[in-house]
C-alpha cells in the first residue's frame, strides 16, 4: 500500500530511488564490502573471505525480501542484512561479514552515501533553477514596472531585479551546498562506543581505508554515531532553500490576482481551475510550493532536537530519520523540478504592467522630486514634507499629480512642465537597476556555469 505523497504525488524518479529500499541495503552491503577488504589489507581476516564478501554483499545476491524476512525473526534490520549476506558467501567467509563492527558503523557510513547523492542531485537541480532566472533577468533587465513594499506602489524598478534577486539567492544556495558537503561526506568505523576496541591496533588504520574506499571523509571522532549537527545544518540548508522556493512563489501568486495580473503560471489549453467557477485560473502549482515549503521547514525541529542523544548514544533519532531525511530531499526536489518549470513558462502581461506602473499617476516618482529640489535648495525635510502634502491634495481633490505639481508654487517655480512631465516618467527613474542585472548575470555566469 502506497500511504505517503512523496511516493506517489511530489516526487522525481531520481530522489526517489536514492532514498529507495534497494538503494538503502545496496549502500549497507556496500560499507560491509569496504570494511572486510580494509580487514584483509590488514590481515585481520582472509583475502579469499574479503573478496568472497565484496562478491556477494550485492543486490544481485541478496533479496530484500530475504531481508526482510530474517528481520521479522529477529527484529533488527540491520543484522538480518548480515545474515542475509552472510548466507550467501561460501566457505567460512560469512563469519567476518560486519566483523569488529556496530550497526552504526554500517548505517551512518552507508547513511552518508546516500545523502551525498542526494545533496549532490539538489546541488544540480538548485543551478538549474538559477540558470532559468539568469534567462529571464537577462532578458526582463529593461521591462520596468512598479516596486512594492509594504503591498503598496513604492517606486519604479524592473523584472530583471525581481529576477536577479532571486537569482542571487540561489548562488548562496550554491555555496552553502558545497561547503557542507564535506561535513556530511563523513563515515565512521570505530565500534559500540568510538573507542576502536574490537578493531585491535589497526583500528584508525581500518576506518580510514574503509572511508577511502567509498570515497568519503572519515570522522575525526565520534562515539558509536555521527554526530547529529551535522545533519541538522543539512536540513537548515534545505529548508532555507524551500523558503527561497516559497518567497518567489510567493511573490508570483501575488502578481497572478487579477487586480495586478502581471504574471501566469503555465496554464495547459485544458487545464480547469475550479470544479464550480468555469472562469478560474489559479496559480496552484504556486501554491502548492508554498505549502509544502512547510513540511520541509517544519522537519528543522526534528533535525535539531536529534543533536541530543544520552551518553554514547541512543535511538531516539533513528524513527524520525527515516521519515526526515526521505520526506525532505524528495519534496525539495520535486519543488525545484517544479519551480523551474513554472519559471520557464512564465507569462507576463506587458499591458497589465504598464498600466500598473501608471496606477498612482505619479506618485511613485515623488522621491525623485524630492530630490531633485534638494539640488536646487530647499532642505531634505521641507522638500519631503511638501510632496508628501502634494500628493495627499492630489487624492484629495481628484486631481492629477502633474496638475498639482505645475500649480504648486514652489514645484513650479523650479521645474517647467516639461521638465515636470520628465521627471514623473518611471523609465527615467530606475537608477543602475539594468547595470545591476547585467553585473549580476556575468558574475554568476563565471562563477557557476
Amino acid at each position: 500500500m502506497v500511504l505517503h505523497p512523496i511516493e506517489y504525488r511530489y516526487f522525481t524518479e531520481e530522489m526517489k530511488e536514492i532514498f529507495s529500499q534497494n538503494n538503502k541495503f545496496a549502500n549497507w552491503m556496500k560499507v560491509e564490502a569496504a570494511l572486510a577488504q580494509a580487514h584483509a589489507i590488514y590481515g585481520t581476516i582472509p583475502q579469499s573471505a574479503a573478496d568472497e564478501i565484496l562478491k556477494k554483499a550485492t543486490i544481485e545476491y541478496v533479496s530484500i525480501e530475504r531481508i526482510h524476512e530474517i528481520e521479522k525473526e529477529i527484529d533488527h534490520d540491520l543484522m538480518a542484512m548480515v545474515r542475509a549476506v552472510s548466507e550467501v558467501c561460501e566457505g567460512d567467509a560469512g563469519n567476518y561479514v560486519h566483523l569488529s563492527a556496530t550497526s552504526y558503523d554500517t548505517e551512518d557510513t552507508a547513511n552518508a552515501m546516500i545523502l551525498t547523492q542526494a545533496t549532490n542531485v539538489i546541488l544540480k537541480n538548485v543551478k538549474s533553477v538559477l540558470s532559468v532566472l539568469l534567462e529571464q533577468a537577462q532578458k526582463h533587465k529593461k521591462l520596468v514596472c512598479v516596486g512594492r513594499t509594504h503591498g503598496q506602489h513604492a517606486l519604479p524598478t524592473t523584472y530583471g531585479m525581481r529576477f536577479g534577486v532571486w537569482a542571487a539567492e540561489f548562488g548562496r544556495h550554491i555555496d552553502r551546498l558545497n561547503e557542507l558537503l564535506p561535513r556530511i561526506s563523513v563515515g565512521k568505523m570505530s565500534g559500540a562506543v568510538g573507542t576502536m576496541a574490537s578493531f585491535g591496533d589497526n583500528g584508525i588504520q581500518i576506518q580510514n581505508k574503509v572511508m577511502e574506499l567509498l570515497h568519503l571523509n572519515s570522522v575525526l571522532i565520534a562515539n558509536q554515531v555521527v554526530q547529529r549537527d551535522r545533519y541538522a545544518e543539512l536540513i537548515l540548508v534545505l529548508s532555507i532553500i524551500a523558503g527561497t522556493i516559497d518567497k518567489v512563489a510567493r511573490h508570483l501568486r501575488v502578481l497572478q490576482r487579477n487586480e495586478i495580473a502581471e504574471t501566469f503560471e503555465p496554464f495547459k489549453k485544458k487545464q480547469v481551475g475550479s470544479s464550480t467557477m468555469p472562469q478560474k485560473r489559479n496559480p496552484h502549482k504556486l501554491e502548492r510550493l508554498c505549502g509544502l515549503s512547510r513540511v520541509i521547514k517544519s522537519n528543522v525541529y526534528i533535525a535539531l532536537e536529534n543533536i541530543t542523544l544520552e551518553d554514547e548514544r541512543d535511538i531516539s533519532n533513528s524513527g524520525s530519520e527515516r521519515v526526515m531525511f526521505p520526506e525532505t530531499f524528495v519534496l525539495l526536489d520535486y519543488m525545484l523540478v517544479q519551480l523551474r518549470s513554472i519559471l520557464k513558462g512564465l507569462e507576463l502581461d506587458f499591458d497589465n504592467i504598464e498600466k500598473n506602473l501608471n496606477l498612482s499617476d505619479g506618485a511613485i516618482l515623488s522621491e525623485r522630486i524630492m530630490i531633485e529640489l534638494v539640488g536646487k535648495g530647499i532642505g531634505r525635510q521641507d522638500a519631503h514634507e511638501l510632496l508628501r502634502t502634494a500628493v495627499i491634495d492630489s487624492r484629495t481633490m481628484k486631481k492629477s499629480i502633474r496638475e498639482v505639481f505645475n500649480s504648486h508654487p514652489v514645484i513650479s517655480s523650479h521645474f517647467s512642465s516639461q521638465e515636470i512631465d520628465e521627471l514623473l516618467n518611471p523609465r527615467n527613474y530606475i537608477g543602475s537597476a539594468v547595470e545591476q542585472v547585467e553585473n549580476l548575470v556575468k558574475i554568476l555566469k563565471t562563477k557557476y556555469f
